[in-house]
Formats: C-alpha cells, sequence, structure tokens
C-alpha cells in the first residue's frame, strides 16, 4: 500500500491542530482584552436589565450594612422561562447533557475564553457521556465495525476507549479551541417560534451558522473546521487501513449530521419536556 493515503490525513490533522493552536496564542490581545472587560461589565444578565438603578448613596459594612451580592453572570442555561412558556433544562431525559442550550428570547453575556472550554469539559466529562459512549462502543462492536478490535472484553475494552478518544476530540475541537480561534459563541440558541419546518429547518442550519462573540451571524467555523480537524486526529489512533482520505470524509460527514441531529433535538426538546412530563 503507498504512504499516500495513510500519511496524508495524519499530516492533514497535525496541520490543522498545530494551526488552530497557533492561532488561539497569537490572537489579537486586543479582543481577549475586549472580551474580558465585556465579561467583567455586566454584572447582571440581560433578562435582568428591568433591576431599578443603585441608589446615588452607597452603604459600606463600617455603618452597620452590608452590600448585596452581586447578581452572577449567566453562561448556560437561564433559569428564567423564555417569553413563550418554555425553557431548556440541564440535561434530556435527565440524562443526556444540555447544559449549552438556551431558552428562546433570552439573551446572554459574551463568554470568556476560559467559560468556552469549561463548557466543553462539562460536555466531555459528564457522568452521563461515559454510559453513552459505551453503548455506542456496545453497537459498534455488535456491528463489527472495527474487525482489527475483535470481540470479547477486549474488543469492547478498545471500541470503548476510541469512542471516548473521538467524543474528546470532537468537544474540544468544535466546542472549545474552534469557538476561541474564531471568536463565536458555542451555546445553542433556541428559535423556538414558528412551526416544525422553520424550526427543523433553523436547528439544521446551526451546523453551518453560529453566533460571532458580538451576537452576529457567521459561518460557522467552528463546527465544520473542528469536526475535520477531529476526524484527521482520529488516524493517529485507529488502525492504518483507516488512515485515508475517504474514511476522514466519511467521519468528518458523520459528525456534522449527527451535531445537527443533536441541534434538533435541542430545539424542540422544552416542547417535548412540557408536554409529555408537564414541566416548564
Amino acid at each position: 500500500m503507498s504512504s499516500f493515503p495513510l500519511q496524508q490525513p495524519r499530516r492533514l490533522a497535525t496541520l490543522v491542530a498545530v494551526a488552530l493552536l497557533v492561532a488561539a496564542v497569537v490572537s489579537p490581545a486586543t479582543s481577549q482584552a475586549q472580551q474580558l472587560i465585556a465579561s467583567s461589565s455586566s454584572a447582571i444578565p440581560a433578562e435582568d436589565s428591568s433591576l431599578p438603578d443603585a441608589p446615588s448613596h452607597v452603604l459600606y459594612p463600617q455603618s452597620g450594612q452590608t452590600a448585596p451580592p452581586p447578581q452572577p453572570i449567566q453562561t448556560t442555561n437561564p433559569d428564567a422561562v423564555s417569553p413563550n412558556g418554555t425553557q431548556q433544562t440541564k440535561r434530556i431525559l435527565g440524562i443526556m447533557p444540555n447544559f449549552r442550550s438556551v431558552s428562546a428570547d433570552i439573551k446572554l453575556p459574551p463568554q470568556t475564553s476560559r467559560q468556552k472550554f469549561i463548557a466543553a469539559g462539562h460536555d466531555t466529562f459528564d457522568y452521563s457521556s461515559f454510559f453513552i459512549a459505551g453503548i455506542q462502543a456496545g453497537f459498534s462492536m455488535n456491528g463489527n465495525s472495527y474487525p482489527e478490535f475483535h470481540q470479547g472484553a477486549k474488543g469492547y475494552a478498545r471500541y470503548y476507549w476510541h469512542t471516548l478518544a473521538d467524543t474528546t476530540t470532537e468537544n474540544f475541537m468544535v466546542g472549545g479551541l474552534g469557538p476561541v480561534v474564531f471568536h463565536q459563541d458555542n451555546r445553542y440558541y433556541t428559535l423556538g417560534h414558528g412551526g416544525f419546518r422553520k424550526r427543523t429547518f433553523y436547528a439544521l442550519t446551526r451546523v453551518l451558522i453560529s453566533r460571532k462573540d458580538d451576537g452576529d451571524s457567521t459561518f460557522n467555523f467552528a463546527e465544520v473546521i473542528g469536526s475535520g480537524a477531529a476526524a484527521g486526529t482520529s488516524t493517529l489512533y485507529y488502525p492504518t487501513r483507516y488512515r485515508t482520505w475517504t474514511k476522514v470524509g466519511q467521519k468528518w460527514l458523520t459528525s456534522d449530521i449527527i451535531d445537527g441531529a443533536n441541534f434538533m433535538l435541542k430545539e424542540f426538546w422544552p416542547d417535548i419536556n412540557k408536554a409529555i412530563f408537564h414541566t416548564h
């Protein structure tokens, strides 16, 4: 077998990963400063902007009075119910992580780089992620997806750690490093209005369309490039015959399709939760 199909995807993965890391390091200092200023100045979330202004005089602890604690900045699921009466929950069906979903019509302050990586980490290392990876590994082994892994306990262990590695790489490329490098918001903002077709189209197109840190729409570089980088990186630990452009492209496309389906589930989960479980 020629060295081209074996080495080129690996070189591609290395180049893409290095490019993302370099871009993150040499990213303009001014944009980082703007993020820090925005996060520090947003002491009260946008939905709490109706609170009355502070009094003109300040009461200090020396006078026997204590100042009220500062309002926390919301970075994930807002506690307030959206105007349409539905709300995202932190988990879907009490199991699947849903930490980065935002209820419809809720505005949140921009994220810092640290918050983006923390959000990606929550999705990756949540207890449910290990359980879900176990199910996926079982299906893959049952379908004999990688004959080189074999069957039995040892075979299942190989399927399991490869699945965990894929999940970790995907989450941090798409939800952590990508949003930092391209200055994008890694949260899913629920549309929550319109018919089934409109909302389905909106959810599926979030694979290609995202929000910048300033709230404007942009091409979803973090998703498309990040999932491609994750697919290329997987060639480093999969058997040799899977290190081809075709296999990398298939995994890349599959990742984006799965993410589109996840966006659709997130979009309609508040309605499902309210209709079936009668909770907001």
